[in-house]
């Protein structure tokens, strides 16, 4: 469950990095993208059009990865989890350091690569944890936490499955999402930098606990 928080908080530095400082677009929500480019229709509030479609198509590459490397190695769920979060840490890893040389900048054109980098990074992500099965806990998506925790509480169906994991998960994005907000003050390759130290923890995690067994799950994210 930690390491899993550690990546949710991870999923709110860099979808703060990519909507405040990429153009109003998400790399990790992409119903946030579906509802620009639907807005994007009307030409007089002038939203960007290339940034979501970017982003979705990166992100699209990076679930494919993810479903190829579940594939591959998911008789073996943790070297499969190990290799798929390292890649993402790798992944991030390489975008902060060409943040920080000046190779790629959130200005101009060259913002797309960011944006595409990151997007594909969160793909991978969610497609791993979405085949790890984890229902109450996917790291990116919060839609149906939320669904599940007012559904499922004492004044709903009163079923109140792991409610504490459901209240994490949206206070630890929520966390995420602020604190990158506020180093975005001062560092924009620094915030992208600890979202892959943070990834690259998870992974570490991964490595040495007991392996994980990966369970069906029919849920629509």
């Amino acid at each position: 469950m930690g390491a899993l928080l550690t990546m949710t908080f991870a999923t709110g530095l860099v979808d703060a990095v990519s909507y405040l400082r990429l153009g109003h677009v998400f790399v990790a929500n992409m119903t946030g993208n579906v509802v620009f480019l639907g807005f994007s229709l009307a030409e007089q509030y002038r939203l960007p059009v290339l940034a979501p479609i970017v982003a979705m198509a990166a992100f699209v590459l990076g679930a494919f990865l993810g479903g190829r490397l579940s594939r591959f190695l998911g008789g073996r769920p943790r070297f499969w989890l190990v290799r798929a979060f390292a890649c993402q840490a790798a992944g991030l890893t390489l975008t902060a350091l060409l943040l920080a040389t000046g190779v790629l900048r959130a200005e101009g054109r060259i913002t797309l690569v960011v944006i595409a980098l990151l997007a594909g990074c969160s793909g991978l992500q969610n497609a791993t944890v979405r085949l790890l099965a984890p229902r109450d806990l996917m790291t990116t998506v919060l839609t149906q936490t939320l669904t599940g925790l007012s559904a499922e509480s004492v004044l709903g169906a009163g079923i109140g499955r792991k409610p504490h994991r459901k209240i994490g998960s949206v206070l630890t994005m929520f966390a995420g999402a602020a604190v990158g907000a506020l180093l975005l003050q001062t560092t924009l390759a620094g915030v992208v930098g600890l979202a892959a130290v943070l990834v690259a923890c998870a992974a570490g995690v991964f490595a040495l606990a007991p392996a994980p067994t990966p369970t069906p799950d029919d849920s629509v994210a």
